[in-house]
């Protein structure tokens, strides 16, 4: 049977963690390359680094604090923000990172998708939806959650999966921050449009919602959260020894 993953994320800006809610209100958290370390000596599958606000400042992502990042840490690694050609692909992959994410360079350009899958491979191409309810649809925005894209989410992440990308991380603005549990009804919809593994991002709060987001919903992969790892709410030790009590099958150190 195939492990659930459980997957920190660090959302870095001007070299540090940050967090916020609903993608507002930033706030400083601690330094990415200790985190990282944290996570991967306490059991955490993978880790996720995103630096947010390289594509709304349109600069490149920061490599320097990526190396150092990949290089404590012992396991793999996904890497997004400011990914806008098959270029800033083969720097980040340079770096450390063991996979891209994509969200406003593939908006603006999806046939990089489909470059970067023949290049380096489907498994390593991980589209990022960041998604929000509008007008009762779920709608796709780029530049870190501030702008609307117009785009209906579903149709959008199935375009990227036809295109060749090999994972998506479903990031709920509605619930991101908020700590109430996922977004169940965003994820339901997306796991059943594609055949993909999907990564549920944004509302973890407590190790119950792990626990009902597996339950509810056994075709999401993983679940990714922030804030609750960040500030020593949830202990990966504790969440994923609770799985194994509810028989969710997870990988244990």
């Amino acid at each position: 049977m195939i492990t659930k993953r459980i997957i920190p994320c660090l959302d870095v800006k001007d070299g540090r963690v940050v967090k916020g809610v609903n993608f507002k209100g930033l706030s400083d958290v601690s330094s990415p390359v200790e985190l990282a370390g944290l996570y991967s000596d306490s059991g955490a599958d993978e880790l996720v680094f995103y630096d947010i606000t390289a594509s709304v400042e349109g600069r490149r992502l920061f490599t320097d604090i990526l190396r150092q990042v990949a290089e404590r840490i012992f396991i793999p690694l996904t890497v997004g923000g400011g990914i806008n050609s098959i270029e800033d692909f083969d720097r980040v992959l340079k770096c450390g990172a063991d996979k891209v994410s994509v969200n406003s360079g593939a908006i603006r350009d999806p046939e990089l998708i489909l470059k970067a899958a023949k290049k380096y491979g489907d498994q390593c191409v991980v589209i990022s939806a960041d998604v929000k309810r509008v007008d009762g649809g779920f709608r796709v925005f780029a530049k870190g959650g501030r702008e609307d894209t117009g785009l209906e989410a579903i149709g959008w992440i199935r375009k990227c999966v036809g295109l060749g990308a090999g994972e998506v991380v479903l990031n709920s603005i509605d619930t991101d921050g908020v700590k109430r549990g996922f977004d169940l009804e965003m994820l339901e919809a997306v796991c059943d449009a594609v055949n993909v593994p999907v990564i549920a991002s944004g509302g973890a709060g407590c190790i119950e919602d792990f626990v009902k987001l597996f339950k509810s919903i056994p075709k999401v992969d993983a679940g990714l959260a922030a804030s609750i790892f960040h500030f020593g709410e949830v202990s990966i030790g504790e969440l994923k020894e609770r799985l194994k009590e509810e028989n969710i099958p997870v990988r244990l150190i």
